[in-house]
């Protein structure tokens, strides 16, 4: 870390950023790749929400809950785990950690490498051209910059109504800490976060309810996608109520009982509440140069990343676009070269969606209704994963593979991806989006065999009623493909 220094010995920057998580890092790195004279600021663990109580530690968590469900089902297929397997809940966690630190470490050796500053402390704008780094002790030291960007990200958004206190009622940081297993967990929201605790938990052999206020899980994700994971969960055990909300929750035979608006009542050991995020914003000093924020307090910015103060930029969270971790590092990218006199605009068309339930999402475009809302008249291609044969050899043969094409141009809409290594399959189709591929050209691809992939080319192929591994249905025009789009040899 750098060391404090005086008022009158102001260290002057080409770009100061305020917060290191899968924005802020990458940012600095860039800058400092490019020549600028690069300070990063962070009070707490180099690499943000993402790699410590995000992304990484939960994908740790999730990766250990898949294995022992396997193994509990190791028998179907032929492998006796030498006696019944059990969850060690402490191991989990202490791998959850190692690997934690080892990919903190990893970014603080990367800071170093790249000769970007390292500022050990809160982070506040106190002038158009000065950023104050206060630290644990109370010391301050001012900082002069061309330019700032804050990626000061967001955290587990508290209701009122229901106030979290780290045991009764969790948000998802707390989870990642409990000592011990509960028995049964209520989860309030059934989002991403939501979700992805509720398989986690489920395949851990938790008794799981998850209530959603909307009318069916995962409301941002397509209607298909909702109802086969609402049907997943079901064989999984987990309760799912939609629809309706919690009215209360008050001290129960079990730990907690929550009173429903439908008027049922579940009791669980404990609360996980998952209903957004809200932004870091407090003592930014955003109100000393007039930087101007959106409704929901997240940052405004054009598509450039830059706020209404012509030097100042919000990437990640804090800008209020998409909350996912890698469009923060784009859009970090894209800030950096604009504070270096490039011209660089983001580009939302083809950001993924994924999610590590059991099985996996991966979703790219539009969904069903949105392609509907402006206007498109549809061409749908499904594949189910039961229909191939890497599905079966795997066996995990839950989900599907639907591709959303408009009928008159062929052009992809949207890909939706339910089933094994969907977060891995889906990057094919991000791709077909962004160049404007039609589902014709793709379904062109000549993919290998056997792969989960091929899913993604057969709903390509069923999109015109051609794919050879499902019942004979009418078949759609297929439009004539440009002279280039022929597959060469």
């Amino acid at each position: 870390m750098v060391s404090m220094t005086s008022e009158k010995n102001k260290t002057k920057y080409k770009i100061i950023v305020i917060g290191s998580g899968p924005g802020g890092y990458p940012a600095a790195i860039r800058a400092a790749d490019k020549g600028a004279k690069v300070a990063l600021i962070e009070m707490e663990e180099l690499g943000g929400v993402c790699l410590n109580t995000g992304c990484i530690p939960s994908k740790a968590l999730i990766a250990a809950a898949a294995l022992y469900d396997k193994m509990k089902k190791s028998a179907d297929i032929g492998v006796n785990p030498g006696g019944t397997p059990s969850v060690n809940w402490p191991v989990m966690r202490s791998r959850k950690d190692k690997v934690v630190a080892t990919m903190v470490g990893g970014v603080t050796a990367l800071m170093k490498s790249h000769g970007v500053d390292v500022y050990k402390g809160f982070g506040t704008i106190t002038g158009k051209n000065e950023v104050t780094v206060i630290d644990e002790d109370e010391n301050e030291t001012k900082l002069a910059t061309e330019n700032i960007i804050i990626a000061t990200g967001s955290r587990p958004m508290n209701i009122p109504s229901f106030p979290l206190d780290g045991k009764a009622i969790m948000s998802s940081d707390h989870m990642l800490e409990i000592e011990t297993l509960p028995g049964s967990l209520l989860i309030i929201g059934g989002g991403v976060i939501g979700c992805e605790w509720a398989a986690l938990l489920a395949m851990l052999d938790v008794k799981v309810s998850v209530v959603e206020l909307m009318d069916r899980l995962l409301p941002l994700e397509d209607a298909g996608t909702s109802q086969i994971m609402e049907r997943e969960f079901k064989k999984m055990n987990i309760d799912v109520f939609t629809g309706v909300k919690v009215e209360s929750i008050e001290p129960g035979p079990q730990g907690i009982t929550a009173e429903l608006s439908s008027g049922k009542t579940i009791d669980a050991e404990k609360t996980l509440l998952s209903v957004g995020r809200a932004f870091n914003i407090e003592d930014l000093g955003l109100d000393v140069v007039g930087v101007k924020q959106n409704k929901n307090d997240s940052i405004t910015v054009d598509k450039q990343m830059r706020t209404n103060v012509k030097n100042i930029y919000a990437i990640g969270d804090v800008a209020g676009v998409i909350l996912l971790a890698y469009t923060a590092t784009a859009e970090g990218v894209v800030a950096v070269d604009n504070c270096l006199g490039e011209k660089a605009t983001i580009d939302y068309r083809a950001v993924p969606s994924v999610i590590f339930t059991h099985p996996e999402i991966g979703s790219v475009g539009m969904t069903e209704e949105e392609a509907k809302k402006e206007g498109h008249e549809l061409a749908i291609g499904r594949f189910p994963m039961r229909a191939l044969g890497k599905a079966h050899a795997e066996n995990e043969i839950a989900g599907e593979c639907k591709v959303i094409a408009d009928k008159k141009t062929d052009k992809i809409l949207g890909v939706h991806i339910v089933g094994s290594h969907a977060a891995e399959v889906v990057h094919t189709a991000v791709l077909a989006i962004q160049e404007g591929l039609t589902a014709s050209r793709l379904g062109e691809m000549i993919f290998a065999h056997p792969v989960i992939s091929e899913s993604l080319m057969e709903a390509c192929h069923d999109v015109h009623g051609m794919s050879v591994h499902l019942g004979a249905k009418k078949k759609a025009p297929v439009p004539a493909k440009p002279a280039q789009s022929k597959v060469s040899a």
